[in-house]
């Protein structure tokens, strides 16, 4: 059994085939394919990123020690790791500022009325959901750093630019366009991970930089104390205009680093050396799905809309995106209306963001160190979820510590949801098809998302709806992915009764010709 030192974890990893690689000439080259598998044409080749480095590994019969297969590990969560990290963290915080800057006179200078501010809450997911697939397509046509560092760099402009909406309607404006380019960062990254981590070591990297949803609620507590410190008499800017100037050119200055410094795949990857690149490409090929291939895939459409796995994703993810977006948009407001004073707020919401950081990370180790565990943690999660918006919706207003530490637990749901990614990066073969999985996923989450502004002020401080919502959508949720499990379980189980014991080998050239887990029969789900 693995130590609980996560990252420093250290495994056998073989690259070698189990079968005898068969070289065939063609007029446009030479090609190497598994026996059971026909010869890709260099076209085809050429689209499959990543493809001709795998195939010389196994030319070359490169076979990956425990030493080099930790020192590529390490060399991959130094550089990538972070710049996910940071990255969605900035996201996070870029997407709620306009939360922060409400409380320092934001709705008076736009003059907005009614649920204005609610649609202007909103709004940025429906932006979000319309470039959905565009954004996932470029990441796989183009270069993905270039297309999510212009992407970042567009957002961080947005950002900036709200200090000069004057109305409901420019503000709108801006926040859907702000949405648009930040839906190339979770989605993106969500594939991205799959390109550079193992099958077992997925997991826990996709939690970690996932928990900037958390690092930036912690960091966002603290924001309105630093601006509350500028003298709303100084002359300049308005207070709330600081926080889009601070936090847009923060985002601004950053896409740079991501523009520069993160790597397409391992195949180009300027921190591994040549030999150490094939290395990097053969460990991924072990996850049986490929890294991106260039070519919309057509034949991928109709399947990728009749798989059921997303479907089912699709109502967990959207059954939980409705309380999420209520936490996310109205935390502070119903621990304020628990009896709390501003100052305790702001610490006391910190707590729940911390929580979520510390399930993700847990969730992520128990991945890591027990197999086939990752949507046993996700239904523990969401099983913690269910009782503690039960709480929430029906424990008496003076058993306030026990409402508290309830609304602090439901953030445990992240991790369900970080599961959901993980299933469509290590669960779904052929690029096409994960990006639709992955766009379906996410407009899931934006329709969620889009209701959560719209609490009830008028039910304060029980807010009966919000409550009753977050119960309603942990549980189906859990009900959702109970199922998944099954499902998955009963398929693996069919397959090798079928097919018997999967050609491991067989199946990493298949994946790497960018074929589904349907075309693919030695695919075998991970649980």
């Amino acid at each position: 059994m693995a130590t609980a030192a996560g990252l420093a974890r250290s495994d056998s990893v073989t690259t070698g085939t189990s079968y005898d690689t068969e070289i065939e000439k063609t007029e446009k080259g030479t090609v190497a394919h598994a026996p059971n598998l026909g010869a890709i044409s260099e076209d085809e080749e050429e689209d499959n990123v990543g493809y001709a480095v795998y195939k010389q590994g196994i030319v070359e019969h490169a076979e990956i020690t425990d030493k080099e297969n930790s020192a590529i590990r390490w060399r991959i969560d130094l550089i990538i790791l972070p710049i996910f990290l940071i990255t969605q963290t900035l996201q996070f915080l870029d997407k709620t500022a306009l939360n922060y800057a409400n409380l320092f006179g934001f709705q008076a200078a736009l003059k907005l009325e009614g649920n204005q501010f609610n649609w202007l809450s909103g709004m940025v997911y429906f932006g979000y959901a319309v470039s959905q697939y565009p954004i996932q397509f470029l990441l796989g046509r183009y270069s993905a750093q270039k297309v999510i560092g212009i992407t970042v760099f567009m957002w961080g402009l947005c950002v900036l630019t709200m200090t000069q909406c004057t109305n409901f309607h420019t503000a709108m404006i801006n926040r859907f366009v702000l949405g648009m380019f930040e839906a190339s960062v979770s989605p993106g990254f969500t594939l991205m991970t799959g390109w550079w981590y193992t099958r077992h070591e997925l997991p826990l990297r996709q939690f970690i930089w996932y928990s900037g949803l958390g690092w930036g609620g912690v960091i966002g507590s603290y924001v309105p104390a630093g601006i509350a410190s500028i003298s709303p008499t100084a002359p300049g800017p308005a207070q709330w205009q600081y926080i889009f100037y601070i936090l847009g050119a923060v985002t601004m200055a950053w896409s740079f680093v991501i523009f520069f410094l993160l790597p397409d795949s391992p195949a180009s990857a300027y921190f591994l050396s040549p030999e150490r690149r094939i290395l990097a490409v053969q460990r991924v090929a072990g996850n049986q799905v490929g890294i991106k291939n260039k070519r919309f895939n057509r034949e991928q459409v109709i399947p990728a809309l009749k798989d059921w796995k997303i479907w089912i994703l699709f109502s967990s993810v959207f059954a939980a995106a409705i309380p999420n977006g209520v936490i996310s948009n109205f935390s502070a407001i119903i621990i304020k209306d628990m009896g709390f004073s501003t100052s305790k707020t702001t610490v006391l919401k910190s707590v729940g963001d911390i929580t979520q950081i510390v399930a993700l990370v847990v969730g992520g180790v128990i991945t890591l160190n027990f197999k086939n565990t990752r949507l046993l943690a996700s239904n523990a999660a969401n099983i913690i979820c269910v009782v503690s918006a039960g709480c929430m919706a029906y424990l008496p207003r003076h058993k306030v510590w026990m409402r508290l530490v309830s609304f602090w637990l439901v953030n445990c749901q992240s991790v369900g949801f970080a599961v959901s990614l993980v299933m469509v990066s290590s669960n779904m073969g052929g690029y096409t098809h994960r990006t639709i999985a992955s766009a379906v996923i996410f407009t899931a989450y934006c329709f969620g998302n889009v209701a959560g502004p719209f609490v009830k002020q008028s039910q304060a401080p029980f807010y009966q709806d919000a409550t009753a919502g977050l119960l309603a959508g942990y549980t189906i949720k859990l009900v959702c992915q109970v199922g998944l499990l099954i499902a998955m379980y009963v398929s693996n189980k069919r397959r090798d009764k079928k097919y018997g014991p999967p050609d491991v080998a067989a199946s990493k050239e298949a994946g790497m010709q960018d074929k589904t887990e349907y075309e693919n029969k030695d695919f075998r789900y991970v649980l």
